[in-house]
This record gives C-alpha cells, sequence and structure tokens, in this order.
C-alpha cells in the first residue's frame, strides 16, 4: 500500500470516530459546544503534532489566507454536523457530509483548474444519486 491510501485510511477511520463521538456529545451537552470543544481538542493535538514533527514554521500570506478561510469552512462544517445529528440520523448526516469531495471536486475545477474527466463526472453524479438514495 502506498502513503496516500494509508492516510487515506487513516482519515476515513478518523472521521468516523469523530462523527461517532460526536453524535454523543451533542445528544449528551449543547452541540454547539460540543463542537467548540472537539476543535479546541484538536488545536491542541495538531499544535503537539507539528511541534514534535518536522513541519516547517515558514507561513506566507497566501498560505495564512487560504488557511484560515478552510479553518472556518471547518467551522461551520463541525457545528453543522453536531446540530444535525442532534436533529436527523447519523448515518445520513454522516453520509451527506462525507460527501464533501463533490464540492472539493467542483471547486477544484472552477477555481484551481483542474481537469474535468468523464470518469470524475462520473464519479460525482453517482455520489449525488447516493445522497438522494440514503435520504429515501
Amino acid at each position: 500500500m502506498n502513503a496516500a491510501v494509508l492516510f487515506g485510511l487513516g482519515t476515513m477511520i478518523a472521521w468516523g470516530f469523530w462523527i461517532a463521538f460526536g453524535n454523543v456529545a451533542s445528544s449528551t451537552m449543547d452541540p454547539e459546544t460540543a463542537a467548540f470543544v472537539s476543535y479546541a481538542a484538536a488545536t491542541v493535538v495538531t499544535g503537539i503534532y507539528v511541534v514534535v514533527s518536522d513541519a516547517s514554521s515558514v507561513v506566507t500570506n497566501r498560505g495564512m489566507m487560504f488557511a484560515g478561510a478552510a479553518g472556518v469552512a471547518a467551522a461551520v462544517g463541525v457545528v453543522s454536523t453536531f446540530v444535525g445529528v442532534t436533529v436527523g440520523p447519523t448515518s445520513i448526516v454522516s453520509t451527506i457530509g462525507g460527501m464533501y469531495f463533490i464540492t472539493a471536486a467542483v471547486i477544484g475545477v472552477i477555481a484551481f483548474g483542474e481537469s474535468m474527466t468523464l470518469t470524475k463526472a462520473a464519479g460525482i453524479g453517482l455520489a449525488l444519486i447516493a445522497i438522494v438514495v440514503i435520504n429515501q
């Protein structure tokens, strides 16, 4: 297995635990507060990782702008998820939320000039069909 596949599996497993634990947290406390605590813990763990790893401390203006925008998007996503699991089934909220790659693919094509192949379009189409099916 190559490194990308291993990191992808790690991502999948970690996000699975995140939403399952977030569901429990959101059912036992205010979901917005649970979302805040979740990301506060994530900030601490990420900060420790940056310090102990060989990560560069070089920061660029463009990088800061996009990292900040990513943080705002993550905040909207985590609050939406934590509130979502209090008003609907985790299976639906997590499945639809897990389709974030559709948004990323469209942004990549429109804003960053990535190519849209027939295979990518088919994958996006199938993902959209999955959203409809999971909501039945």
